[in-house]
């Protein structure tokens, strides 16, 4: 008769039973093993001899760390030029000057009036250098001469110049004797014509000398030909007037209307003369100047 396997593997588990609570009752914590080999069998036939020296392992070789990113030392890039289409003709503008070598307004002068770096001197009757106080606080800057202005030979001395004298004289100042009056150009340019990228490029460099001679606290900038040449960028005067701006980042430039817009007829020239003469104003409390208690 075939055997029963649940009855053997009672038979098993009966003696393991037995075999394990044998264990427990003579002391023993676990199952008995082989005997372990000894860990150094030379030593137990030289146990006074010391062990050759050994030479240390060769240095495992080092995966070199990828070198970081060379820091570049460029200078920050120039800003956007002004007249990017004519900047292979215009001509180099000239470096910046300390003190002690700055040219004098005279000699600056004799230079505009021999000057032909550009087409306007060919039909000039004469340069229009400035006029006013050479060391004045205030300085009015418009865009070119016309007419009147080549025949005598000094700026805003036209219908523009006329109510621009009018404006000063309601500042409080005198127009020959407490500001400077000048131009970006110094030569009309023709009827009609606008002044262009290159003679406003060739002419400047003039503009840049007079004022560092005459180191005035404020600038009047008149008009968009004036603000864009002194300031740069493309923006009309309707936005910038009447906000204070910089000059080579420390003279202080008022930009607003220019007389001859003021004159124009129309509607809206009321209002811009309101605005005009607020700029003024402004620029008179920069000044210390004593406010007018009636508007001009």
């Amino acid at each position: 008769m075939e055997a029963d396997p649940r009855a053997e593997l009672a038979a098993i588990a009966a003696s393991l039973r037995a075999y394990l609570e044998w264990q427990r009752d003579s002391g023993a914590s676990g199952i008995p093993r082989g005997k372990r080999a000894p860990a150094v069998a030379a030593q137990a036939t030289a146990p006074n001899v010391a062990p050759e020296p050994r030479a240390p392992d060769p240095p495992e070789p080092r995966t070199p760390r990828p070198l970081a990113a060379p820091v570049s030392l460029s200078l920050p890039p120039a800003p956007l030029d002004p007249f990017p289409e004519v900047v292979a003709s215009r001509p180099a503008a000239r470096p910046l000057t300390p003190p002690a070598a700055r040219r004098s307004l005279e000699v600056i002068a004799a230079d505009a009036a021999s000057c032909t770096r550009c087409g306007l001197c060919a039909s000039r009757t004469r340069p229009v250098f400035s006029r006013g106080d050479g060391k004045a606080r205030l300085c009015f800057v418009g865009d070119a001469p016309g007419a009147e202005e080549d025949a005598a030979g000094r700026p805003f001395v036209g219908p523009a110049g006329q109510l621009l004298d009018r404006m000063i004289r309601a500042m409080g100042l005198d127009p020959e004797r407490d500001v400077y009056v000048c131009n970006i150009v110094k030569c009309r340019p023709p009827e009609g014509h606008k002044t262009t990228a290159v003679e406003t490029a060739a002419c400047i460099p003039f503009l840049h000398e007079q004022l560092e001679a005459v180191a005035p606290k404020v600038i009047v900038a008149l008009g968009n030909t004036a603000v864009g040449a002194l300031l740069g960028g493309s923006a009309g005067i309707t936005k910038l007037r009447g906000e204070w701006k910089l000059y080579k980042g420390r003279t202080l430039v008022m930009p607003t209307y220019h007389p001859a817009y003021l004159q124009r007829p129309g509607p809206q020239q009321q209002g811009a003369k309101r605005d005009a003469w607020e700029d003024l104003r402004k620029v008179m409390k920069e000044l210390n100047l004593e406010l007018p208690q009636k508007d001009a």
